[in-house]
């Protein structure tokens, strides 16, 4: 089924070609990176984490929401998602791909990958989120190619599918979670030593994947005519704005906890995340417009009416991933450092290098779904027809 992915319009070839220009651009610089190790980033003693575990943090919770059309799917029957199941799980191939690379990324060298899996130690985190994330793309592959094999067969698919979609609905669940273990299991940073982290990152995941799947299906019906229906959607649209509502009601309960028991110590990240702290005001502005536009996009979606306008949809799901983009990148990660375990606030400003290499891993991750998607209509096309 693959040669399907090498046929196409000027458009498609165009596309690729950018893809592949950003790619090789982010590969170059990658090489650099490689040779004069993180000292050309913007991180430090003090800010270890930047841009890369940012992005890996958004795109973890991206490739868990595949969950919210694989269980209503598989496990209810729900046969309005029939054209949408296989669009998430690519997108969850996708997004596992991009999450592991980043990993790769923030570690300088990626022969350092070698030593978890050389010497692998059941007491880290790091191992179990590398072994859920490399599982969970090893299972979406193989579920989606072969679904997508058996449609195109027009036979029944094989029996030992279904038990590995089966067990692919709890392993989503499980990487956004180890994740969350990652950061909370860190006494040195009060911000991330929260009980609510996990189901946050739960929350948040959903809200800003199916979003982003809206956005997808949208994308893929405007260019190739494939259209994944409009009640499927619809059906993405409300939970989306479920899960963004308890994002948002995990966010409040944090700032309720942190600030009515004024522990200084819990305070004052969000502190200086939202309103500044010593004089540094570096992300209170990008914060706030996180927060308004999250709030903002979820209150458009709870309207029946403006949520089967397109363009309401397309507007309220872009802002509400940007909002979620922001708030679990700069909010959570680089937050978390600031203020350090010694008092001192270190400002962060990512590099033209760290900025070029991320997007030369989007570019990796969306060459990646452009190709399953090409090969995915092309088939529901043929069997449509």
């Amino acid at each position: 089924m693959i040669e399907k992915a090498l046929k196409g319009n000027r458009s498609y070839w165009i596309w690729i070609a950018l893809l592949v220009s950003v790619i090789g651009i982010g590969l170059s610089v990658y090489n650099q990176q490689r040779w004069f190790g993180l000292t050309v980033t913007g991180m430090g003693r003090d800010i270890s984490w930047g841009l890369y575990i940012a992005q890996f943090t958004f795109l973890v919770g991206v490739a868990a929401s595949a969950v919210m059309v694989v269980l209503p799917y598989y496990l209810h029957n729900q046969k309005e998602f029939a054209k949408t199941v296989i669009i998430g799980e690519f997108m969850a191939v996708s997004a596992t791909m991009m999450s592991m690379l980043f990993i790769m990324a923030d570690m300088g060298r990626p022969d350092r990958i070698l030593n978890i899996i050389l010497y692998p130690n059941p007491r880290s985190i790091v191992f179990w989120d590398v072994l859920a994330l490399s599982g969970y793309l090893i299972i979406n592959l193989i579920s989606g190619w072969a679904m997508l094999g058996a449609e195109k067969k027009g036979v029944a698919p094989s029996a030992w599918l279904k038990p590995l979609v089966y067990l692919s609905i709890p392993w989503a669940f499980s990487i956004h979670t180890v994740t969350a273990f990652l950061y909370a299991g860190m006494p040195g940073r009060h911000l991330w030593l929260t009980a609510v982290l996990a189901p946050r990152f739960l929350a948040s995941a959903f809200a800003a994947g199916t979003a982003l799947l809206i956005l997808v299906s949208l994308v893929l019906k405007r260019s190739t005519g494939f259209d994944t229906g409009k009640e499927a959607r619809e059906k993405l649209a409300i939970l989306a704005t479920y899960a963004g509502l308890a994002n948002i009601f995990l966010l409040g309960m944090e700032f309720f906890t942190t600030f009515y028991s004024n522990v200084p110590a819990h305070k004052e990240s969000l502190q200086y995340l939202y309103f500044g702290l010593e004089g540094k005001y570096q992300f209170v502005s990008l914060m706030w417009f996180s927060l308004i536009s999250g709030v903002v996009s979820i209150a458009v979606l709870l309207f029946p009416a403006l949520r089967r306008s397109t363009k309401w949809l397309i507007a309220a799901c872009s802002f509400l991933v940007l909002s979620i983009w922001i708030d679990k990148g700069v909010g959570l990660i680089i937050g978390g450092f600031i203020p350090s375990p010694l008092e001192e606030i270190v400002e962060y400003n990512p590099t033209s290098t760290e900025i070029l290499i991320a997007l030369g891993i989007w570019g990796i991750g969306i060459l990646l779904l452009t190709v399953l998607l090409k090969v995915t209509v092309a088939v529901k096309m043929e069997t449509d027809s």
